[in-house]
C-alpha cells in the first residue's frame, strides 16, 4: 500500500504516530498504520535489531475509528500492548524533511528510484522510476522493496513475458519489470486507493500503456485467473498471506516460471519457504534487506 502526499495548506493539523514492537509483530503492526496514515516509516529501536520503532503521519482525527480497530485487533492476536505515542507534526516542515530524506534511491546496478521533487537530471545509465515524495518515502528505500527489484535484476536474463505484481501498492515493482523488459504488467491490490496511485505512477512514468491496475482480492480476482499462466509473480505482501496463497501461486504460475516474495522478517522466511515447497516450488536465491528477505522461487520444468 502507498502513502498519500499531504498538501501544505494543512499545515498544524498532522500528527506523528509512533510505536515500538518487537521484530516478529512489525509486518502486524505496520499494515495497521498503512491502512490509515499517510506515511510509514520504520527504524531500529535497539542494536540487536530485537525491537523496532514504527512512525506514521496522518491528518489529525483522521481514520480514528479504522485505527483504533486494527490496532486493537492486532494486539487481540499478538498480546502485545504497544502504547501508541502521538505527537503534532507541522506539514511544511514534515514533507520538507520527507524530501530531504529521499534522495535518489540507487538499487542493485539498474534501478533509481527518484522523487518529484529532484531536480537534477535523471540518472542516464540506470532505468528511473518517479514518485512523489510523499509515496516514495516507505517505499523505494523499503527493504522488501529493495530485495524484490534486486531479484528481478537477478532474474531478468529470462525475459519473461507474462507478469503478474500481487499486491502491487504505489506500483513500483511492476513498473520497474514494464521498463526493464517493455513487457505489460498486471498489477493487482486488495487496497482501491493503492489501484489509484498505481496507475497514477504508470502515467507519471510513460508506463500507462503497459500497466493494468485492477482491484482486487488475490487469486479469486477474476482478470487474475484469466490471464494466467504467469511466468512471472511479484508478491510483496506479508508471511502469513504469503502461505495461504502458495498453493493458488503454485498453480497459477507456468512451468519454469519465477516467483519473487517479500514483505516478510528473515524470521519468517523458513516458514514461508516451506509453504511454497510443499507446493513443488524450488527455492533459487534468499537476498537479505535489513531484517528483511526476499525470496526467489521457481516451478520446475
Amino acid at each position: 500500500m502507498a502513502p498519500s502526499h499531504i498538501s501544505t495548506r494543512h499545515a498544524r493539523m498532522l500528527e506523528t504516530l509512533s510505536i515500538v514492537v518487537e521484530e516478529a509483530h512489525v509486518p502486524l503492526f505496520e499494515q495497521v498504520l498503512l491502512g490509515v496514515c499517510d506515511t510509514v516509516g520504520m527504524f531500529e529501536e535497539d542494536d540487536e535489531q530485537r525491537y523496532w520503532r514504527l512512525e506514521a503521519v496522518k491528518e489529525r482525527g483522521k481514520n480514528e475509528d479504522e485505527l483504533e480497530n486494527g490496532l486493537a485487533l492486532v494486539r487481540a492476536m499478538t498480546g502485545v500492548e504497544a502504547p501508541l505515542l502521538r505527537r503534532e507534526t507541522e506539514a511544511e516542515g514534515w514533507l520538507a524533511r520527507t524530501q530531504e530524506a529521499f534522495p535518489p534511491q540507487y538499487v542493485g546496478r539498474r534501478f533509481c528510484i527518484r522523487g518529484t521533487h529532484l531536480k537534477d537530471k535523471a540518472a542516464r545509465n540506470r532505468l528511473n522510476i518517479t514518485l512523489d515524495a510523499g509515496i516514495a518515502f516507505g517505499s523505494g528505500e523499503h527493504g522488501s522493496t529493495r530485495g524484490c527489484l534486486r531479484a528481478l535484476e537477478r532474474i531478468a536474463y529470462r525475459k519473461p513475458q507474462h507478469i503478474l505484481d500481487m499486491g502491487c501498492g504505489s506500483g513500483i515493482l511492476a513498473m520497474a519489470a514494464a521498463r526493464l523488459f517493455h513487457r505489460p504488467v498486471l498489477a493487482v491490490d486488495i487496497e482501491p486507493w493503492s489501484v489509484r496511485v498505481a496507475a497514477s505512477n504508470a502515467r507519471l512514468n510513460k508506463l500507462g500503456p503497459l500497466l493494468e491496475c485492477r482491484f482486487g482480492n488475490g487469486w479469486l480476482t477474476e482478470s487474475v485467473r484469466k490471464k494466467a499462466p504467469y511466468d512471472l509473480v511479484f508478491a510483496n505482501i506479508l508471511a502469513r498471506p504469503l502461505c495461504r496463497m502458495a498453493k493458488d501461486l503454485a498453480y497459477h504460475l507456468q512451468k519454469g516460471g519465477t516467483a519473487i516474495l517479500a514483505g516478510l522478517l528473515t524470521t519468517q522466511a523458513r516458514m514461508v519457504l516451506v509453504a511454497h515447497q510443499r507446493q513443488g516450488l524450488v527455492l533459487e536465491h534468499h537476498l537479505k534487506e535489513g531484517a528483511w528477505s526476499t525470496l526467489v522461487l521457481r516451478k520446475p520444468f
